[in-house]
């Protein structure tokens, strides 16, 4: 049977109260109150960890690297045993074609019921052959494994938006995600690299509340992405006033207007 998240966390160490801190943590993160810690820490406590299975197209691995390198000390202690991460080829023990067996078991074993996480895309250009894993093009390995999953997560801006390697001319053709996978519920955790605590918050999400969350049009959970740093900008009372930095360095540089016409993208970020 699958541990918990908390036997696993308790298992390595992590006290009742470390754990109720971070039940706390995350509830914050998730924008829900006090009165849904208790809910979270009993799911954590008795529902299984969710199988997930980390793939990586063409991509820079920052998302990995932002997950494993949380800022905070219990999120970092904790955030591996929040998932059963069963393939990650970029941070487990196994190589070769030992990894490669452990992809084809999980799918295998959690058939229809393990999320599947994405960092990097598929190019599609030269039938895939920008982008190979164990001898195939990542986009058959990507197809083959959203088949038999319950949902995805695409990581990081490579997954969500084509990113640097979509750009023009785009000679690999390089895709997002949700261009290539259509038939299964996609979550985008845009950002290069996404913040840990928002990527692991999503993971709690889906296991507390057995559904996924609430997106906006861009397929993003709205619990982090439902404002734009301009809503909250210290230059906001400028940009209402129609008082614009003109040039770089002019008197109104020095007052501290809006960088709206100096290319600030904050109304739209």
């Amino acid at each position: 049977m699958t541990e918990t998240f908390y036997e696993v966390m308790r298992r390595q160490g992590i006290t009742r109260r470390s754990f109720m801190k971070y039940c706390s943590l995350t509830a914050t993160a998730l924008g829900l109150g006090p009165a849904f810690v208790p809910q979270i820490a009993h799911a954590m406590e008795t529902k299984p960890r969710i199988p997930i299975l980390w793939l990586h197209g063409l991509e820079c691995t920052c998302c990995s690297e932002s997950f494993i390198r949380s800022a905070h000390p219990l999120a970092k202690d904790v955030i591996l045993s929040m998932v059963s991460l069963d393939y990650d080829d970029t941070i487990m023990a196994a190589a070769g074609t030992q990894a490669e067996a452990i992809v084809a078991e999980t799918i295998e074993k959690y058939d229809g019921n393990y999320i599947l996480a994405v960092e990097g895309n598929p190019p599609l250009n030269q039938d895939g052959m920008s982008c190979i894993i164990a001898g195939k093009p990542f986009l058959e390995q990507l197809q083959h494994a959203a088949d038999h999953c319950k949902a995805i997560i695409s990581w990081g801006s490579c997954a969500s938006y084509g990113c640097v390697q979509a750009a023009a001319p785009n000679p690999t053709q390089a895709t997002p995600v949700h261009k290539v996978i259509r038939h299964k519920p996609i979550i985008k955790v845009p950002g290069c690299p996404p913040i840990a605590e928002v990527m692991t918050a999503v993971v709690t999400y889906i296991l507390t509340f057995d559904r996924m969350p609430e997106l906006d049009r861009q397929g993003r959970p709205k619990m982090f992405y439902s404002q734009r740093i301009h809503d909250k900008c210290y230059r906001r009372p400028h940009f209402d006033a129609g008082q614009f930095v003109e040039s770089w360095d002019d008197e109104a540089a020095r007052k501290g207007y809006c960088l709206y016409k100096m290319g600030c993208k904050g109304p739209t970020t």
